[in-house]
């Protein structure tokens, strides 16, 4: 955590700023879509891991007790696209996705 107010906060997140202002009014049941079988929703933010460090977030995000939006598992087995993902929300209610590929080079990579 960086600046903060109480209506506002900063995190450093790998240099970069996130911010997060609380706006109760916008934290509306979102909108999903379909994705390989997971209702994903529409707004949300996401981040790329290494693997390591994407199953060290999901080990350390389900020993906590976390509520997952998405469990944490592989989605498009076998496909270009295939990738480690799980959901869960911030305290203010965003949706956050972490995910990971085993060959990064796939990251964009067409089904």
């Amino acid at each position: 955590e960086g600046r903060s107010s109480d209506d506002w906060v900063d995190f450093n997140l790998h240099s970069h700023q996130i911010v997060a202002h609380l706006a109760p009014e916008e934290c509306a049941g979102a909108a999903t879509s379909a994705v390989d079988g997971d209702p994903v929703p529409v707004r949300h933010f996401g981040l790329i891991l290494s693997m390591s460090d994407w199953h060290a977030l999901a080990d350390k995000m389900s020993a906590a007790g976390t509520k997952f939006i998405i469990e944490p598992h592989v989605r498009f087995k076998g496909l270009p696209g295939e990738q480690a993902t799980m959901f869960f929300l911030d305290p203010s209610g965003n949706a956050l996705e972490f995910k990971a590929f085993e060959d990064p080079s796939r990251l964009f990579a067409k089904q």
